[in-house]
């Protein structure tokens, strides 16, 4: 351990001598000294590593010394100690951001224990996650083979996030690879999962929530005559981006509820959002209202009637509800509706889908900046949670805790870290998306796609007679042989959706009550 610089400032430092002969024999070094004025002296001649402060001495105070200090070296923490109990002390010494407060009369040992607390945090917190972690890593290898329900999925996906959010912050380079390599490892393992389970969730009662059943069986529930409803729909949040802004948003609400849901495939937005509104599978919107689905290859927007599908579901399942209906995609239209959020309190449901995070994901893929602020998961995760700290959309949740609101969020699908190529060669009609193909004549990397030559039977429109759909696994996107290597270094490490990973298929969905 490199050598600790104490400052312990206290009018009665003779008193202390046993505890400053504690510290210097377990190699701290402690300077001294016995008034405010004389503290701030050594803070500007001196670098300290720690201030222990006495709250109450003769001329300057221990809240007016710490004031000071903190003005020359913002970053040094400061440990308040003080006989006084009085609450407002606490708070104002806690307001100007102490380290600690420590009640006299202190014993050597509590001192010891506040400057590991302080000092030391990163490493015994770094020390004690990677060998949890290491004890972890043998049995989330264990239930990668035994793992063969959705249910255990979603909390083996649940342990990944949860693992890699914890490593994440002591900056461990090997713990972080092993980890990725676990990642891998479970989503090649859940992409036989759903290659082998998928159809048979149609045709039996043993499956998932899915888009199409979200807003029945999870959301209906929640309704209440007595209290209205947010449901606001973020596109492409993964449940790692949830778990970065949940913080932000526990501030205003109280979770009452959170689970995981499945997308559908294609994890696409006009695929998987559709299906949530509309209360139906993408063949049976295609055949009910073919005046509102598009397919891919159909010129347009592919949402532009998320409202429709709506008010059509609330009809055919007879509730009797005030709703509206909203979509923001744009800065502008956010703030537009956080202006005038305060209208829509006399509804029983309020309908936000916000598009912020698709088109981060998608501005990564064609801008280098982007590209360089989310070059990975834990970065793509803080550039979330930097917006979402910034955005109308607090604002409007913070409106909703105000007007007493329901709030529930969740999302349509996931994205994931598009790394690895693989082939494919179709014909013009094919469609266009990186992590799914649909069309006619399909030619591929048979052990790296889950392949339907009969959409029909997994409620996905067929194009034409031989249309069939190809989803990539795994981190995998599709690259034609075309001008290969400048399409795969374009692509390479970008966001992407539509395929099959745990990313984009085991999705949020969390209820909240106001504060």
């Amino acid at each position: 351990m490199n050598e600790i610089k104490i400052l312990w400032v206290d009018d009665e430092i003779d008193l202390l001598k046993p505890h400053i002969l504690f510290l210097e024999k377990k190699n701290y070094k402690v300077d001294t000294c016995q008034s405010g004025v004389d503290a701030v002296e050594k803070v500007k001649s001196e670098f300290y590593d720690i201030v222990f402060l006495d709250e109450n001495m003769p001329g300057i105070s221990g809240l007016e010394t710490l004031s000071e200090i903190k003005a020359l070296r913002p970053s040094v923490p400061v440990v308040m100690i003080t006989k006084s109990e009085e609450e407002y002390i606490m708070e104002e010494a806690i307001g100007s951001k102490i380290a600690d407060y420590l009640i006299k009369p202190v014993n050597p040992n509590q001192i010891l224990l506040s400057l590991k607390k302080t000092l030391e945090h990163s490493r015994l917190v770094s020390e004690k996650t990677t060998s949890s972690y290491q004890q972890e890593f043998r049995k989330i290898a264990m239930d990668l083979v035994m793992t063969n329900s959705y249910e255990e999925w979603i909390e083996l996906y649940k342990k990944l996030l949860y693992w890699e959010m914890e490593l994440e912050n002591i900056e461990d380079a090997g713990m972080i690879e092993i980890l990725e390599s676990q990642k891998v490892e479970a989503n090649s393992m859940f992409g036989k999962f759903v290659e082998k389970n998928y159809r048979k969730w149609f045709d039996n009662e043993d499956h998932p929530v899915m888009s199409h059943t979200l807003f029945k069986e999870l959301v209906v529930p929640e309704l209440s005559e007595d209290t209205p409803t947010l449901l606001v729909v973020i596109d492409n949040l993964r449940y790692d981006q949830w778990k970065s802004i949940e913080g932000v948003i526990n501030t205003h609400f109280k979770k009452t509820r959170e689970q995981a849901y499945f997308s559908i495939l294609p994890t696409a937005t006009q695929y998987a959002r559709n299906a949530i509104f509309s209360g139906l599978m993408p063949s049976e919107m295609e055949r009910l209202y073919p005046k509102l689905w598009k397919n891919d290859t159909d010129e347009g927007g592919k949402n532009l009637y998320e409202k429709e599908f709506l008010e059509a579901q609330i009809r055919r399942m007879g509730l009797n509800i005030t709703w509206d209906y909203h979509k923001i995609s744009s800065l502008r239209s956010g703030k537009q509706l956080a202006q005038n959020f305060s209208s829509q309190k006399n509804n029983d449901l309020t309908v936000l889908v916000y598009n912020f995070v698709d088109m981060l994901s998608h501005s990564k893929t064609e801008m280098e900046v982007v590209k360089e602020l989310a070059s990975n998961d834990k970065a793509y995760r803080s550039l979330t949670q930097s917006w979402f700290k910034n955005s109308p959309l607090l604002d409007i949740i913070q409106q909703a805790q105000r007007l007493g609101f329901k709030l529930i969020i969740t999302t349509d699908h996931g994205t994931i870290n598009a790394k690895n190529p693989s082939k494919v060669i179709g014909d013009r009609e094919t469609s266009l998306n990186l992590r799914y193909k649909t069309g006619r004549s399909l030619t591929y990397e048979e052990k790296d796609v889950f392949a339907i030559k009969d959409p029909k039977s997994v409620f996905l429109p067929a194009i034409n007679m031989s249309s069939s759909f190809i989803f990539a696994k795994g981190d995998l996107f599709f690259a034609y042989p075309n001008n290969y290597n400048h399409y795969v270094s374009y692509y390479k490490n970008t966001y992407q959706h539509g395929g099959i990973s745990l990313e984009e298929m085991i999705i949020p969905f969390a209820v909240l009550k106001a504060r």
